[in-house]
């Protein structure tokens, strides 16, 4: 049992050490100016053109066959 207790602890800590390394790295590639997460599907350009045609009364539907992107990213870029 006391073993149990003992492995335990060095999981836990070594999880700690594992969270604390991620954050870091996190931090430091933040404060290198570098992007994080996935890319976006449209440039800036076509999300202007996406909402000036929406403004205009095109479907959502429509504008993600233009574009290739689904439904929910059209209505994340206009709302």
């Amino acid at each position: 049992m006391m073993m149990m207790t003992m492995l335990a602890a060095v999981a836990e800590m070594e999880r700690d050490l594992l969270e604390e390394r991620t954050q870091a790295g996190l931090a430091r590639a933040k404060s290198e100016g570098k992007t994080l997460g996935r890319p976006p599907k449209t440039m800036a350009e076509q999300r202007t053109d996406i909402i000036a045609k929406y403004a205009t009364g095109e479907s959502v539907s429509a504008l993600a066959r233009d574009y290739s992107v689904s439904r929910a990213n059209i209505l994340s870029i206009v709302n």
